[in-house]
């Protein structure tokens, strides 16, 4: 299986405007002209009623969407964080269909989206270790797929817009219940402007027992990309989903705004992991929280190598008795890039736990940045957690900040909080290169190892691609 395409077989034509294209193979982009729908730039009341028509949905989705449109424009932007000055709402293109329907066989896809995929590795994939795949290009899902022996088990995995026309009482249920328009100024946006992401439901004591994944592919320039993702898990069910994202070299800018909502019952296991590598000319800025019931788990994995800009802090709101929560959280900074992650954990019941690993990369003049919220409300009593950050500085010019925050109302409480900040020492090196190995090929390796947490999260094919990436990003590190 291979997402990511080897840059020394890679070509495509010279184009003056492209900066070190080599370092980022997933680059190419398609031919938008023949394009089923392409909005206009900029974003309004007419627009979102035109993209509700063309998705034919229920007029209380529109009204929900007219709704936070209004939430959208009369809240600020933050002032913390990542710097956003440089968005442009009135020069984003909100919606792009692709195609004119999703296609359940691989052959009836269009032959450009096919060959794009086919580069990614998707259909491969598919056929060795997923047993669910969904393929987004654009604003749209153009593909999916789930083994059939889930389907007999009732598990429901579609593109969103295809779970909205389906199971239309389960996604009004659950629409916004997690993450409120009124949460944050782009959470507020996608609720507007959302359109693709994924929707599973796995019943009642169900396992499924090989991961579900969703491929996102930004390929226009200027493109906006809103996914809406909805995992809904009856008690004692049990779930890993993965997600990977990419986009082409563009001098535009392209934001993708996406939202995460996952219901966690009791006694139920979800993991969500996410490698993502978007061009450094995108705005990833992603709301994702999950809500978890009486000793039920949720796990986050969540590396972040790509994008210009970068927030993104994985949630768990710790509902019921002895539920835990976990983040693992990576970032991997290089020049000209600020990548602003970590993780939030609320606890609202008694007995519960969690766990935050932070680990950043620093290189080029990157900047990696850790945020988190440990909360504890008056009444969890017995409630303990773990914050761990770990950064590695590759050069002077540099740089890792952390921001921890913990607000801790009751006194019955354990809280650890552990943090270190290094770079890659000589003696490391020179075992290494005493054992043959190029002073780049050391470093690598110690980087690889510090991120190695992740890495033994994920299934074997994952985890050489992520390692793969890793060795792209170091190339040229040294000297």
């Amino acid at each position: 299986m291979s997402y990511f395409v080897d840059k020394k077989n890679y070509n495509r034509k010279d184009d003056d405007f492209l900066q070190k294209e080599h370092e980022y193979a997933l680059g190419w982009a398609d031919d938008t002209s023949k394009y089923a729908f392409k909005a206009p730039k900029g974003l309004n009341a007419d627009l979102i009623k035109q993209i509700s028509k063309l998705k034919k949905e229920p007029k209380w989705m529109l009204d929900i969407r007219l709704k936070a449109f209004k939430q959208f424009l009369k809240m600020p932007m933050p002032n913390w964080g990542a710097d956003l000055a440089k968005i442009n709402f009135d020069e984003i293109i909100y919606y792009l269909k692709p195609t004119k329907k999703a296609s359940r066989d691989w052959q009836d896809v269009p032959d450009k989206i096919k060959q794009t995929f086919d580069k990614l590795g998707i259909p491969k994939a598919e056929r060795s270790i997923l047993a669910g795949v969904k393929s987004q290009y654009d604003s749209e899902v153009i593909y999916g797929s789930l083994q059939k022996y889930l389907i007999k088990q009732g598990v429901v995995f579609l593109g969103m817009d295809e779970g909205l026309r389906q199971y239309p009482e389960l996604v009004h249920k659950y629409f916004g219940s997690v993450i409120s328009m009124q949460d944050n100024k782009f959470a507020a946006l996608n609720t507007a402007v959302w359109s693709g992401g994924s929707f599973i439901y796995v019943p009642k004591g169900v396992k499924v027992d090989k991961p579900l994944q969703a491929y996102f592919r930004i390929n226009a320039a200027s493109a906006g990309q809103f996914e809406r993702t909805l995992i809904i898990m009856e008690p004692d069910s049990h779930l890993h989903y993965i997600e990977g994202c990419s986009a082409p070299i563009y001098t535009e800018g392209s934001l993708h705004s996406a939202v995460v909502e996952i219901v966690v019952a009791e006694n139920s296991h979800c993991q969500y992991s996410t490698i993502q590598n978007w061009y450094t000319n995108v705005f990833n800025l992603v709301t994702k929280r999950a809500v978890v019931a009486k000793n039920a788990a949720m796990y986050w994995i969540d590396g972040n190598i790509g994008s210009k800009t970068t927030m993104k802090y994985p949630s768990c709101v710790l509902k019921g008795e002895n539920a835990h929560g976990e983040v693992l959280s990576v970032a991997f900074a290089g020049a000209k890039q600020e990548l602003d992650t970590g993780a939030k954990m609320i606890h609202l019941a008694n007995n519960t736990s969690s766990r935050i690993t932070s680990k950043s990369v620093s290189k080029d003049g990157g900047l990696a940045t850790y945020r988190g919220l440990v909360y504890v409300a008056p009444k969890a009593d017995n409630c303990k957690s773990k914050v761990v950050c770990d950064a590695l500085i590759l050069d002077p010019q540099s740089r890792s900040d952390t921001y921890p925050s913990n607000k801790i109302m009751n006194r019955n409480v354990s809280l650890e909080h552990e943090a270190t900040v290094s770079k890659i020492g000589e003696q490391q090196l020179f075992y290494l290169m005493s054992r043959g190995l190029t002073e780049e090929e050391a470093s690598t390796l110690i980087v690889s190892g510090f991120l190695g947490d992740i890495v033994k999260e994920l299934p074997l094919e994952y985890a050489v691609e992520f390692n793969r990436l890793v060795s792209l990003e170091m190339e040229g590190s040294v000297g």
